[in-house]
């Protein structure tokens, strides 16, 4: 995953987003184009408030000020949290964190957004709110979980991961039709498809 965004650059053979080549060169470009959502938002958020947190992308981006302003009322608009927005991050509940970490990414305008683990240690209410916020995206999204629920809840293809290799892809009700499989990989059906 961080390969998608440029955190890390490929030691060998290579990565592209499109066809634009993952590369030093090409950085600018796919930052722009991709956006990471980390699992652990205190990884994102650092800046003094809610507000500055959202903006850092932006104002690196020498966006003008307006811009950044418009860009940041619209990202915390989109997940709920406008109310947050002068508030220090250290401040917020587990889901409210999560929601401040991905408008941070949406400021930047990705076309893609990736995330990891985007529902893991939150209560249900948050995981609700993050799952219904993720369904409302038009982005391409990349997910890496084991909220396997979540995933067939919103997710139409799916890609099971073991020990480093793909071990399926393919439709998500196919892959989770296969029991033998998930439980090879050391996953379970979700309840909701039983």
């Amino acid at each position: 995953m961080l390969h998608t965004n440029g955190l890390l650059l490929p030691q060998e053979g290579s990565v592209n987003v499109g066809d634009i080549p993952v590369g030093k060169k090409t950085l600018p470009l796919i930052r722009q184009t991709v956006g990471l959502v980390f699992q652990n938002p205190d990884d994102q958020l650092f800046m003094p408030t809610v507000e500055e947190d959202v903006a850092f992308g932006p104002i690196n981006m020498k966006l003008p000020p307006q811009e950044v302003e418009r860009r940041v009322t619209q990202a915390l608009e989109a997940v709920g949290a406008s109310a947050l927005r002068g508030r220090p991050g250290y401040q917020l509940s587990g889901g409210q964190k999560r929601s401040v970490a991905i408008a941070t990414v949406l400021s930047m305008e990705p076309n893609i957004l990736v995330m990891d683990e985007p529902t893991s240690n939150l209560d249900p209410r948050a995981r609700r709110q993050i799952i219904n916020l993720i369904a409302s995206f038009k982005h391409t999204c990349l997910i890496a979980t084991h909220d396997l629920e979540m995933v067939w809840e919103l997710c139409e293809r799916t890609i099971v991961m073991n020990d480093g290799q793909v071990a399926a892809d393919g439709r998500t009700k196919d892959i989770f039709h296969d029991k033998a499989l998930l439980e090879a990989c050391g996953l379970e059906q979700p309840y909701l498809y039983l």
